[in-house]
């Protein structure tokens, strides 16, 4: 059986609602990429922005965290706050007439829509999106149809003709849409990349990239609901709906994001395929069932069919390397990012950072660190100085601080410099995430990642300037 374009997209987004049938490995062929690239954003530099005028979609935990992260980087202007709930456009607008009384947004709530009329206000350069993910793609898409650029949070669609349509409007549109995942500039990640690039690991072969974070065991932070905050929980309502009858990885870019970056994914080197296998659930029903006796809240949730526990994911590149993926947010495990680098000269591992170089042994924590200092690389620097030149900060939260990446995308816009992460490396550390749960339905079998850069990876320069040769010029307040 061939599989074209629109069957697979059809079959793919089955499997993001979990409904998808499972067929025999056999019977599975790769469908054909026939993606016309209308005009490569790679490399694409909008024109300069002395001023950046952002309209902000979805202020809640953390959507008011950006409105803090960026109204504290020079040039940012806050011109729109947007939320269906009231009292939160309420909240984050009585925070920066506090903290940063020359913003004056303009805002919008009370509707499911309202975001529309933000994205359609005239005086806005930048729509941020915090909603929940299936209103992502949507919203990036009709805000880049209105003249926007968008910065939106992970991931930028949750099927596979989502990606593909994200990527299409921003090449029709000549606007910029940039996913959040900081820990691609951040840390020990742009150390990293940086002595791949200067060489230290030899050639890449292997990398490997987690979301492990704990959402589930301590009731009182993730399950106790705030009844004067809209009945929020922490592990929050629309994520547990995401949970249910759904099998993948769902959340892949914060480790695969460093990873593709070291390997030049997208520029120089592209995904081929993919395969998927998921554990069964061990805690999720067993949670539903305890918490449903402590709040009825919980009582529709007992009984249903919940995300396995820990999904693992292969990549294949066209070059032949190869990285792990792993998910799982429902154990009791310490919060792991990104992982490993492996080359044929030496090996990065994270927690605990440790490096070994032409040796089965890591080296001593002295050469370790000596090796640190010696690459980490000039936009580490940079950042590190301004921030120190303003002080710690406006916000307690860990998403409340300027992330190296808030600071270049704002700095990159001003300087109109082409962003370090694009919309086909959006698209792709996003796709991940339906071709997983598609394996997944088929009994971990094979299945094509889709480029699309439509070939231009083949001469696409490398993205991340982490040499800050051109721009890092902007401030932080």
């Amino acid at each position: 059986m061939k599989m074209n374009r629109k069957s697979f997209l059809k079959i793919a987004g089955l499997a993001a609602l979990g409904s998808v049938v499972k067929t025999k490995a056999s019977n599975i062929t790769h469908y054909l990429d026939n993606h016309a690239q209308t005009f490569n954003m790679h490399g694409y530099s909008a024109p300069k922005l002395d001023k950046v005028r952002v309209g902000f979609v979805g202020v809640g935990s953390r959507g008011s965290g950006t409105v803090i992260r960026l109204a504290s980087i020079e040039g940012v202007e806050v011109r729109a706050l947007c939320d269906q709930l009231p009292a939160r456009v309420n909240s984050s607008l009585e925070f920066l007439r506090k903290e940063f009384p020359g913003h004056n947004p303009i805002t919008y709530s009370g509707s499911g829509e309202a975001w529309k009329k933000a994205c359609e206000q005239e005086d806005i350069d930048l729509i941020y999106i915090a909603t929940p993910w299936k209103l992502h793609a949507q919203i990036a898409i009709y805000a880049m149809e209105h003249g926007k650029h968008v910065y939106t949070e992970l991931p930028v669609g949750i099927t596979v003709e989502e990606c593909w349509d994200v990527v299409a409007t921003s090449e029709k549109t000549r606007k910029h849409c940039y996913m959040g995942c900081g820990s691609a500039h951040d840390g020990i990640s742009a150390v990293v990349l940086n002595m791949a690039r200067q060489g230290l690991f030899g050639d890449i072969i292997h990398g490997e990239g987690h979301y492990i974070h704990d959402r589930v065991s301590d009731n009182k932070v993730r399950w106790e609901r705030d009844k004067k905050n809209n009945s929020w929980f922490g592990y929050r309502p629309w994520r547990l709906q995401e949970n249910v009858n759904r099998n993948g990885n769902l959340y892949p870019a914060h480790g695969l994001g460093p990873v593709s970056q070291i390997m030049d994914i997208n520029y120089g080197d592209k995904m081929d395929y993919l395969v998927s296998i998921s554990s069964d659930d061990f805690t999720m029903t067993n949670k539903m069932q305890e918490m449903s006796e402590i709040d009825s809240y919980y009582e529709p949730y007992k009984g249903l069919k919940f995300r396995g526990n820990l999904n693992t994911t292969i990549i294949r590149t066209h070059r032949g390397r190869t990285i792990m993926l792993q998910h799982d947010i429902s154990t009791p495990r310490p919060q792991h990012r990104f992982d490993l680098i492996s080359g044929n000269k030496g090996i990065y591992r994270a927690e605990p950072d440790r490096i070994a170089i032409n040796s089965e042994k890591w080296l001593p924590e002295q050469e370790f660190n000596a090796l640190v200092e010696k690459y980490t690389p000039e936009m580490l620097k940079r950042f590190e100085d301004k921030r120190k030149q303003a002080g710690q900060g406006h916000g307690s939260r860990s998403y409340e601080q300027v992330a190296v990446s808030d600071w270049r995308l704002i700095d990159c816009l001003r300087n109109g410099l082409p962003l370090e992460m694009d919309v086909y490396d959006a698209a792709l550390w996003s796709v991940i995430t339906p071709l997983s749960e598609w394996s997944v339905a088929n009994q971990g079998a094979t299945i094509q990642v889709p480029d699309f850069t439509n070939g231009a990876w083949k001469t696409n320069k490398r993205g991340m300037d982490v040499s800050l040769q051109h721009g890092g010029t902007t401030n932080l307040v």
